[in-house]
């Protein structure tokens, strides 16, 4: 019964994933997986590995770029499910741990969305799952499953080092795990982490350690005068993405492992270590400065088996108000029924309205007999090459595209750039030779004036400056220019 939920679960989200639009992100990130590389400015590779085996299988289109996403959520529950199995054999925590992890509203949205939390979110619960297959038959073999996904993990994004953080603290903390200081295991799975994890490494040894740079610097962010605000932000982000019943449990079940952990019990002491250090972290990152809200995603998979080790009823009631609230956001994201106001309504601020900015640059486009359209945005100048009609260019101007391995642009004639009007700047010099100011277009939810408003941009009829560094963007339709010559 639990795998036919499951199984009815999964197809619900491969049907929401193809209905729902692309956020801006998962625009970017489908721009990378035209332009495969082991390392980009925001992340390591993975999701762009993940994007480009969707579209190859599904095609260039939602579906295509988010099918791994669902797939990746249903492995994950069942690897969570026998975790929990492993750790605790004979109280049948299986299933109640995968059905409290699929109650978040954070697996739940990015099941159907493709972020490099999808991946990494996998490979952390694939190595929860072969730790608990260590610790149950004492076999070091395991530990080159651990390296493996860890590795992986860690190719998603630079959270999955915390895993190697949890992993030595657990050995050093568990007297009886010590003994595995000394087994070649531990040293070969290390080592086949650090293997995967070296293309990154050297891509950025290669771009002066751009991306590295990039993470390391939110360490240095301190606002303590904030601190009160962005502490609660975090609680209250948290509350939200794994909805209030569940984080309720959460919580207590991540309090339960520290508590048993102290006694040095091997299975609550693996969860504790599995979740604390990144709990710690960012919470002493929020007393600096804002924490997103779905940086603490890694501590969800133990945490939903600790939840599920409280032994409480009350997981049934917490699932099910989870999937309800997940449910109405499937909705609003797929159909926006419901005319909520943009504060309200992080759907309408992540998806809502490109269509209509991508219709009404093209009839400008039209109207100004001009060649391209352009954005200085990186998110913006993505979602613009997602939508486009086939055969208008769309060009990038940001320093981040430098780093790409894209065409540079040879459009030299007019045409249009897409400006937000949240940003005051007037268009960058660097790039274009004249910029003029023609109109503006809205991004909206509906149709105007009755649809909800989510951004304004000006338009300027605007020539690239010669010389200047500005790429042309793939098209949806066209292959992949990582495979140009």
């Amino acid at each position: 019964m639990a795998l036919f939920a499951l199984f009815v679960l999964t197809v619900l989200r491969l049907v929401v994933a193809a209905a729902t639009p692309l956020s801006e992100d998962e625009a970017y990130y489908w721009v990378w997986s035209h332009a495969l590389a082991p390392g980009y400015l925001d992340h390591p590779p993975m999701v762009a590995l993940w994007i480009r085996a969707g579209t190859w299988l599904a095609g260039q289109d939602a579906l295509g770029v988010r099918l791994l996403g669902p797939l990746s959520a249903a492995a994950g529950s069942v690897l969570v499910a026998q975790t929990a199995e492993l750790l605790f054999p004979g109280r049948r925590l299986g299933v109640p741990a995968a059905a409290l992890l699929n109650g978040t509203l954070l697996i739940g949205a990015g099941a159907v969305t493709m972020t490099p939390d999808t991946p990494l979110l996998l490979f952390w619960a694939a190595t929860l799952w072969a730790l608990a297959r260590l610790l149950q038959s004492g076999d070091g073999r395991w530990w080159l499953g651990v390296g493996f996904a860890a590795g992986c993990a860690m190719t998603s994004k630079y959270t999955g080092g915390f895993l190697g953080v949890g992993i030595v603290l657990w050995l050093a903390w568990v007297p009886g795990q010590r003994r595995w200081f000394r087994s070649v295991y531990l040293w070969f799975g290390g080592a086949l982490a650090l293997a995967a994890f070296a293309p990154v490494v050297l891509w950025n040894a290669e771009h002066g350690w751009a991306s590295f740079a990039k993470q390391g610097s939110r360490t240095g962010d301190w606002h303590p005068s904030a601190a009160l605000g962005h502490v609660l932000e975090l609680l209250g982000g948290q509350a939200g993405l794994a909805t209030p019943l569940v984080f309720l449990l959460l919580t207590a079940g991540v309090w339960v492992a520290a508590r048993r952990a102290a006694v040095r019990d091997p299975a609550w002491s693996l969860l504790a270590a599995m979740t604390l250090p990144g709990l710690l972290v960012f919470l002493e990152h929020a007393v600096g400065d804002r924490v997103q809200a779905n940086w603490p995603a890694i501590v969800y998979p133990a945490a939903a088996i600790c939840a599920a080790g409280l032994g409480w009823r009350l997981w049934r009631p917490a699932v099910a108000l989870g999937l309800a609230i997940t449910g109405l956001v499937y909705v609003q994201g797929a159909a926006a029924p419901f005319p909520l106001p943009r504060r309200l309504d992080p759907t309408l601020i992540r998806l809502g309205g490109w269509d209509g900015v991508s219709r009404d640059l093209e009839a400008m486009r039209r109207q100004q007999s001009v060649g391209w359209i352009a954005s200085e945005a990186y998110g913006a100048a993505s979602m613009l090459a997602w939508r486009a009609p086939l055969g208008v260019p769309v060009l990038g101007a940001a320093d981040r595209w430098a780093l790409f391995r894209l065409r540079h642009s040879d459009d030299a004639g007019p045409g249009l750039l897409l400006i937000s009007q949240r940003r005051s700047e007037p268009p960058d010099p660097a790039y274009w030779a004249t910029a003029e100011e023609i109109g503006q277009v809205i991004r909206t939810r509906g149709d105007v004036p009755g649809g909800v408003e989510a951004e304004r941009f000006r338009v300027y009829r605007a020539t690239p400056r010669p010389g200047a560094p500005i790429i042309r963007l793939p098209h949806a339709g066209e292959r992949s220019a990582a495979s140009d010559p």
